[in-house]
């Protein structure tokens, strides 16, 4: 006999990871028209509003072109890593979701204490920066196997990017774990619970400025790593043609277009669980399931933010991009490490 226990487990994690891809699904649509609108109204135009009711359905329109559209394969690629790069730029996009702790345990009728969250282990901050950081390889395996120069240029800029802001993201986290003593994202969650935000990290008083400095490198660093406005270097449309992706069509095109927008999710939830405290917020601990709600506002958030930058700055020129990483950045983040560790033991 099969351990029921097991089976329970395995049904769970199952049904959470199927809600939760649907969640994505619907949210990624709404996103793509939502930056429409907005930058429509930034920009002073109109934005879609012909398919469905105020362009609602516009987006899904636009996902079953993708999938009727010729899906063509230019002779002079390199087939078998052009197919793999986009697979590989979106499945780990969507392998970080598993550890983001969405609300706080609740009780449903007939089912009994359900944890938002498909799993937990204690280093979930080391798998989310280490699985975040293989989709790279997507981009440079499609820079280098289209057999372009403007797609290999826009997978190299894509490589020497990441290198420079991963480094400067994963030393803005540092200050976080300083204050949390945990890499368990429903730890450090937890110790954010509290009246009127402020044990969130982003201003814990007792740490001082380190949560807030922490919280605004983290930013800079995540809108690069995400490749948005204004550090799009790898895909400039005005010296790259469409940068990594300009060999691709149809359905893989699609599908670094969804790797995007997932990489934009999953750097707004991680922000929302380090800095702004996750699930907490007014009225959790007497209704549960309040907490997805200030989940999902704050995790709106931030991606607004990107849209709105997106709509308001010019884009940064390579040299510039780099030295501001390198030079300005990382050493920020470096003393701030220093800053965190000197106010946890003299004053926490």
């Amino acid at each position: 006999m099969p351990d029921l226990q097991l089976i329970q487990f395995v049904l769970g994690a199952l049904i959470k990871i199927i809600v939760i891809f649907l969640f994505l699904q619907v949210l990624l649509m709404l996103l793509a028209y939502g930056e429409r609108r907005i930058l429509g109204f930034i920009q002073m135009r109109l934005g879609p509003n012909r398919v469905g009711p105020f362009g609602l359905l516009q987006s899904l329109a636009d996902g079953i072109k993708f999938i009727f559209k010729e899906d063509i394969i230019p002779a002079h690629v390199n087939k078998w890593l052009y197919i793999l790069a986009p697979i590989v730029s979106l499945i780990p996009a969507f392998m970080a979701f598993i550890v983001y702790p969405f609300g706080p345990a609740v009780t449903l009728p007939g089912v009994g204490e359900v944890n938002l969250w498909v799993t937990n282990f204690n280093v979930g901050l080391l798998y989310i920066l280490a699985i975040t950081g293989i989709g790279v390889y997507g981009i440079v395996l499609a820079g280098w196997s289209s057999n372009s120069k403007y797609s290999l240029l826009g997978g190299l800029r894509s490589s020497a990017q990441l290198v420079s802001y991963e480094l400067g993201l994963g030393l803005s986290l540092i200050p976080v774990m300083l204050m949390t003593g945990s890499l368990d994202l429903v730890e450090i969650t937890r110790q954010q619970s509290g009246w009127g935000g402020m044990h969130w990290n982003i201003f814990n008083i007792t740490w001082g400025p380190t949560g807030l400095i922490a919280f605004i490198t983290y930013l800079i660093c995540a809108i690069a790593e995400t490749n948005r406005v204004p550090f799009d270097l790898p895909e400039a449309e005005a010296e790259l043609v469409a940068g990594f992706h300009a060999e691709y069509s149809a359905m893989k095109f699609l599908m670094f277009y969804l790797a995007e927008y997932t990489n934009m999710t999953t750097v707004s939830v991680l922000a929302t669980v380090m800095f702004l405290g996750g699930w907490n917020g007014p009225l959790v601990s007497q209704f549960p399931l309040l907490g997805v709600v200030w989940f999902c506002l704050k995790m709106f958030f931030f991606l607004f933010l990107y849209i709105w930058l997106r709509g308001t700055l010019p884009r940064f020129r390579y040299d510039q991009l780099m030295n501001f990483g390198w030079k300005f950045l990382i050493p920020v983040a470096l003393i701030n490490i220093i800053l965190a560790a000197v106010f946890g033991l003299f004053f926490a």
